[in-house]
């Protein structure tokens, strides 16, 4: 009680405390100044500082790297959203130039096959005019496809429609190399396509090919008309001869030797139906021709005047009535005699009051007397045609002078040979 109460005397000085460390016979005392305790709090309180500030790095660390992470994939999120962007682009251009390229195929396939069925039907067409031509039916200067398509290796592939339509349209190799086939073509604005620049080209050759066809149905439909026409004239002429010529009759006779296994019929086309009924009218007027040029037409002596005429006339021998059977034209004697139609000599011979006679078989049951002939130059079985020579005028048999007595005859029946002759010379422009 007393040591504390002498401690706390004013004025004296308090003693430093002091530590003592003893360790067996060794005693170690450290007397603690006031600046070791100061070093003291100074560094627990910096050990405290350093613990707060760690702890509060961990904690605001965990927070930041979770935020750049965050960020990170966000961004990473973005990058992907943008690939699929580009790659859904790329497949959607990919997709259209393919689509492009197939549809120029389909065009170029479809074009390829109007320029063969133009190409087809231009032998035909040819034919027919040809045979036009051959009876008078001059056609005016038609457009014929004279170009044909190459063979299949020359058609646009898949990997070459849009370079050949590129070079049809006189786009440079060049520019056509330097379209972007990478990701790139997602930033590049969609242009026009090939498919929207070969619908003008083909719409082009398209309507050309349809106005070659509509020109060519026109120059169809006129030679047919003009066709009919001819034929329905000759037929006229030829009805009033008594004459029916019976086309289809001939069609048949001339189909020989042919056959074949049955198919169906292909579904006709207005070209195929104009060519059809071309060749139809064309055939009725070549059969009209032909009978025409067959039948006896033709004058026997052209130039000589007649001097007795079908029907009933006087007798010159009993001097009573009687029927002349055919004309008489004047003729000296040795005068050429010369056959009015195509046939075969069935006569060539002395024949009664006809003297020397021929007679020949036009078909169709119209045969021709030749009668009084000085000189028969035929025989049976000769082939003549109209204006071949077939004897020498002269008066033999019943007659009263050098003449030329003709005949026309149907199924043995004698007509009148002025109907022959009036329609011969109206046959004239139309046969030949």
């Amino acid at each position: 009680m007393s040591a504390r109460t002498q401690g706390r005397v004013f004025g004296k000085r308090r003693e430093p405390h002091i530590i003592i460390v003893a360790q067996g016979d060794n005693i170690r005392h450290v007397t603690v100044r006031p600046w070791m305790v100061a070093l003291g709090v100074s560094f627990l309180g910096m050990m405290a500082i350093g613990y707060l500030g760690a702890t509060t790095y961990l904690v605001l660390r965990d927070n930041l790297i979770g935020a750049s992470m965050a960020r990170q994939a966000r961004m990473q999120h973005d990058y992907e959203d943008r690939i699929a962007a580009l790659r859904a682009q790329v497949d959607r251009v990919t997709s259209r130039q393919l689509l492009d390229q197939q549809v120029v195929e389909e065009k170029v396939e479809k074009l390829l096959e109007q320029q063969m069925a133009l190409s087809s039907r231009h032998g035909k067409l040819d034919t027919l005019v040809d045979r036009a031509e051959e009876n008078g039916l001059v056609p005016e200067a038609a457009p014929l496809p004279t170009v044909k398509p190459e063979d299949g290796s020359q058609r646009a592939s898949l990997s070459g429609g849009i370079g050949a339509i590129d070079r049809l349209l006189g786009k440079d190799s060049a520019e056509a190399e330097a379209t972007p086939d990478n990701l790139t073509l997602a930033y590049v604005p969609l242009r026009q396509t090939a498919a929207d620049r070969a619908d003008r080209l083909f719409s082009t050759v398209t309507r050309s090919l349809k106005d070659i066809e509509r020109s060519q149905l026109d120059r169809l439909q006129q030679l047919t008309i003009g066709a009919t026409v001819v034929a329905d004239e000759i037929d006229s002429i030829l009805r009033k001869t008594g004459v029916r010529v019976d086309v289809a009759s001939s069609a048949i006779a001339d189909q020989q030797a042919i056959g074949g296994p049955y198919l169906d019929p292909q579904s006709p086309t207005d070209f195929d139906n104009s060519l059809d009924e071309l060749d139809a009218a064309l055939t009725r007027l070549e059969a009209m021709r032909s009978t025409a040029k067959r039948l006896p037409f033709a004058n026997p002596a052209p130039g000589k005047p007649i001097t007795s005429r079908f029907g009933n006339r006087i007798d010159p021998f009993f001097g009573r009535l009687a029927m002349h059977a055919g004309i008489d034209f004047s003729a000296t004697t040795g005068s050429d005699v010369k056959s009015t139609g195509a046939g075969v000599v069935i006569t060539a011979s002395r024949s009664g009051g006809y003297g020397n006679m021929v007679e020949i078989d036009h078909g169709d049951g119209i045969t021709t007397r030749f009668g009084h002939l000085s000189r028969i130059l035929v025989k049976v079985g000769d082939e003549v045609a109209a204006g071949d020579l077939i004897g020498l005028a002269g008066s033999t048999g019943r007659s009263t002078g050098p003449h030329i007595h003709y005949e026309v005859r149907r199924h043995g029946d004698a007509v009148d040979p002025m109907h022959f002759l009036n329609a011969g010379m109206k046959l004239t422009s139309l046969v030949d």
